[in-house]
């Protein structure tokens, strides 16, 4: 699955640099992600970073973007090129 960042984000700042796959953006609220470059950092790194660095705990799955751990590879082998 994708993430997704609800609006209890603070606008922080920390989340969107230490995304791989470029996938978080400054939305007209908060910060978005990307369902399409999100790969929760599979084949980067084994947790999703922003979750890691986000101070307010405001990045959760989001369900209306299922994938499993292959297509989240897939993903990544697509984005990355690899």
């Amino acid at each position: 699955m994708s993430l997704l960042i609800t609006d209890e984000c603070i606008n922080c700042d920390v989340c969107e640099p230490e995304c791989p796959n470029g996938a978080i953006s400054q939305g007209d609220e908060i910060y978005e992600i990307e369902p399409n470059l999100c790969t929760e950092c599979v084949g980067h790194y084994d947790e999703p970073q922003c979750v890691e660095v986000c101070p307010v705990d405001c990045i959760i799955t989001d369900p209306d973007n299922e994938e499993t751990e292959d297509q989240l590879m897939g993903k990544y082998h697509q984005l990355t090129g690899n």
